[in-house]
């Protein structure tokens, strides 16, 4: 067996584990990166590239189906669905093949192939031929689909995660989705918009991360009249039969069957832990097994040890998963001292149509810290720009702070949200108050106008007191905007 000692292990060579390679290295060379499965970030490979590849076909094949409603005649679309397919690996592999490039760049003593298992707090066995004793460890191993217990055994080859749809080399005719977050929502809007038959289930009427009840009830009337929707399934019950499968299920009290060429189960991921050890890592875990580390320093406990990325089970993002691993592996690199580095403003897009984003503190958040906050809506459903393009679908809600007038956060289904929801997530991290957004520019006409609308009504909602004329540009009275 080899044995190799170093400064700093990082385990997976994800978002978070290269990030964490950047940070570390600035500290010390004595460092190695480990990665038992394939290089190319779940980003790149499975996830939010080769997603918004499928959605970019969608999108193309939506606009020729409505585009009489503009005037435009245009024959039926025909849908190539190996042509549709080939472009999504094709540039998914090409995504895939920049992160290669990079990992692969790095000095080759620095990377380290096999599956890794703690032995001991500081000594990691990695594929049975190497012994590697660290002084500090960071795990980056990312996320793994979750699927219900039972339904592999259950439908062999016709259960699918969304790492399988990318491997699809034409369109299936029918697909089961089961979950309603955002994988469920993204694959099932577009896969429904490229002629395969759809239905989408979840439990509870829960759509994405939605959590205000204006704006989650808009996006179940959004998504049920899109595409075939049971939102409030129980009793789900997939059986195999032939070269398909059967759904079973209960709704409204009625009992339904339907039959799919495959299931999709896009029930959210879990932190890839399996096997890693984690007993003889010497560090607290919660209840499901997962080490707990300080968000600001990604320190578990007072251990060695530091989490980020997926792997810790927080927000399963690319920019939060980069982020924590530089804080990582700065911190692992700098050990013993550590640094509390401040965090971004959270922010989440779903990239539905109309899309869905939530930027600052949502309603449940504020709800549960007791926060003293207002809110202020818009629909889009006749604003202007919004019209004339014919994307008038959806709502928009605004949190204020009480007494100070503070803007707290948002949470929006409507067009054009990714590029709101990033306004607004900067407006919350510069500390920005309603009126100073209100005396922001807003031209005229565009969709951000509909915004304009919401912090109006939040500005009145939170009734304070009339600033000087002389100091903002949209302080008239209320009832007379």
């Amino acid at each position: 067996m080899n044995h190799l000692n170093v400064d700093v292990a990082i385990i997976g060579a994800g978002s978070a584990g290269m990030s964490a390679y950047r940070a570390a290295r600035a500290h010390t060379d004595r460092i190695v990166v480990i990665e038992g499965g394939a290089y190319g970030t779940t980003c790149a490979r499975v996830g939010c590239m080769p997603s918004k590849l499928l959605i970019a076909a969608a999108d193309a094949a939506h606009a020729v189906a409505m585009a009489g409603r503009f005037g435009v005649v245009t024959a039926p679309a025909a849908i190539d669905g190996v042509a549709v397919m080939r472009r999504v690996r094709e540039e998914r592999d090409r995504f895939v093949g920049f992160v290669v490039e990079a990992v692969e760049a790095w000095p080759e003593a620095h990377r380290l192939r096999g599956h890794a298992r703690f032995v001991a707090q500081h000594e990691l066995d990695v594929g049975g031929h190497t012994r590697v004793t660290a002084g500090r460890i960071v795990i980056a191993t990312g996320s793994r689909p979750h699927v219900p217990a039972g339904w592999r055994e259950t439908l062999g080859d016709r259960l699918v995660v969304n790492d399988d749809v990318f491997a699809w080399t034409d369109l299936p005719a029918s697909v089961a989705v089961v979950g309603t977050g955002v994988i469920g929502l993204e694959l099932s809007l577009a896969l429904a918009r490229l002629g395969v038959r759809v239905r989408l289930f979840g439990r509870s009427g829960r759509v994405g991360p939605l959590t205000d009840p204006d704006v989650a009830a808009k996006a179940r009337a959004i998504v049920g009249a899109a595409l075939d929707a049971s939102l409030d399934a129980h009793d789900l019950m997939p059986t195999r039969h032939g070269a398909g499968v059967t759904l079973r299920w209960t709704e409204n009290g009625t009992r339904h069957e339907e039959d799919f060429e495959y299931v999709l189960a896009a029930t959210g991921r879990i932190p890839a832990l399996d096997g890693l050890g984690l007993e003889h890592a010497g560090v607290p875990l919660d209840e499901h097994g997962v080490p707990q580390a300080g968000r600001h320093t990604r320190r578990v406990g007072r251990s060695h040890v530091f989490i980020a990325g997926d792997a810790s089970d927080e927000a399963a993002l690319l920019h939060e998963a980069s982020d924590e691993g530089r804080i990582a592996g700065d911190n692992a690199g700098r050990y013993p001292d550590t640094i509390v580095r401040p965090r971004r403003t959270p922010l989440t897009v779903v990239f539905s149509d109309p899309q869905i984003a939530l930027a600052g503190e949502s309603h449940a958040q504020l709800l549960a810290r007791g926060a003293r906050f207002a809110a202020g809506s818009a629909s889009f459903d006749d604003q202007g720009r919004s019209r004339v393009m014919g994307r008038n679908l959806g709502i928009v809600r605004v949190y204020g702070e009480a007494d100070s007038g503070r803007f707290l956060g948002a949470e929006m289904i409507g067009p054009a949200a990714e590029h709101i929801g990033h306004l607004l997530a900067w407006a919350v991290q510069h500390g920005l108050t309603v009126q100073q957004m209100l005396d922001s520019p807003f031209y005229h006409p565009v969709v951000e106008e509909g915004v304009r609308t919401a912090l109006r009504e939040l500005k009145a909602a939170l009734d304070l007191p009339a600033p000087p004329l002389a100091g903002c540009l949209d302080c008239a009275p209320a009832a007379a905007v």
